[in-house]
């Protein structure tokens, strides 16, 4: 049984949002509001700017409000909510009740960065799920869910761009039909914090999988020559290789954390393979290129 287009707010921010809020309207969904973060500087650029997903509503000539409250005067039925940034206040859902796309599998990540958690702890699934919102920080019983796994050595990028296509899917196929009776949610509740900026840095005495875990965020930086170099793509391994001038790392004097062995980094357990950086105030390139125009002299450390 199909269910009539609905009249529908929509509250997001990021570019994640967008597709969802695409695929509503192409979906025939009469979208009456959408309510975003307000402008700000991005980027360089001294002028403010509208969030992605208020550029996209504009595009399609949707009305756009800052402040979640208007929901309630809007004439919808119901709120989609994805990747808004803020709690909506109980006395607005209290008024139009509102689904949430989330990006994990709660209760597993609950929070502002379930992706970002789910990659440093090693996580193998993660998964997408449709909740009724509520006044706690994704509480919600579970309309629709889909596991997804995460595939070894994905990056934070790619995995996003598939969960948000999966989701967008399972959103839309959801409201094509009369909502079901939602499930609670079972299992040990975890939560996802927004990263400090020191989490991305990359601390040299921890283990080489965890590093590269961090990479995998695509946002890892460390220190050259008192120069910030972020590492974009980085691989783990057990130990230096054997042409890299030492045994072990658990062995050959000198392997301190830290120290290059050419693309090699000497970690607290094991040892990082620099694939590809981005040197402070340069572009992108190959971790051999960025070696041959540094130089680095004998026992030289990444800090």
């Amino acid at each position: 049984m199909t269910a009539a287009p609905r009249r529908l707010v929509f509250c997001g921010t990021p570019p994640l949002a967008v597709r969802p809020l695409r695929a509503l309207v192409e979906a025939g969904h009469e979208v009456r509001l959408v309510v975003t973060g307000p402008d700000r500087r991005r980027g360089r650029g001294s002028v403010p700017s509208p969030s992605p997903v208020k550029a996209e509503a504009q595009r399609l000539g949707i009305p756009v409000d800052h402040d979640v409250e208007a929901v309630v005067d809007s004439g919808a039925e119901l709120g989609v909510v994805v990747a808004y940034g803020r709690l909506v206040p109980g006395r607005v859902l209290e008024r139009l009740p509102m689904l949430n796309l989330h990006f994990s599998l709660l209760p597993r990540w609950r929070g502002a960065a379930p992706l970002e958690r789910a990659i440093l702890a090693g996580d193998e699934v993660t998964g997408v799920c449709v909740m009724g919102l509520e006044r706690e920080l994704d509480t919600g019983p579970l309309y629709a869910s889909e596991a997804v796994p995460i595939a070894p050595g994905e990056h934070l990028g790619t995995l996003r761009e598939r969960l948000v296509t999966i989701g967008t899917s399972l959103l839309v196929e959801l409201l094509a039909h009369p909502l079901p009776e939602p499930s609670p949610q079972r299992g040990e509740a975890t939560y996802a914090a927004k990263l400090a900026p020191e989490e991305l840095r990359l601390t040299w005495t921890r283990p080489a999988d965890a590093l590269e875990r961090v990479v995998r965020l695509d946002r890892a930086w460390t220190t050259w020559r008192g120069r910030r170099l972020h590492v974009l793509d980085a691989e783990a391994l057990p130990s230096l290789p054997e042409g890299a001038g030492a045994v072990s790392i658990s062995e050959g004097a000198g392997a301190v954390p830290g120290t290059l062995y050419e693309e090699t980094v000497v970690c607290g357990e094991g040892a990082l393979r620099l694939r590809a950086v981005r040197p402070e105030g340069r572009s992108e390139m190959a971790a051999e290129d960025w070696l041959r125009g540094a130089r680095p002299v004998a026992g030289e450390r990444l800090v």
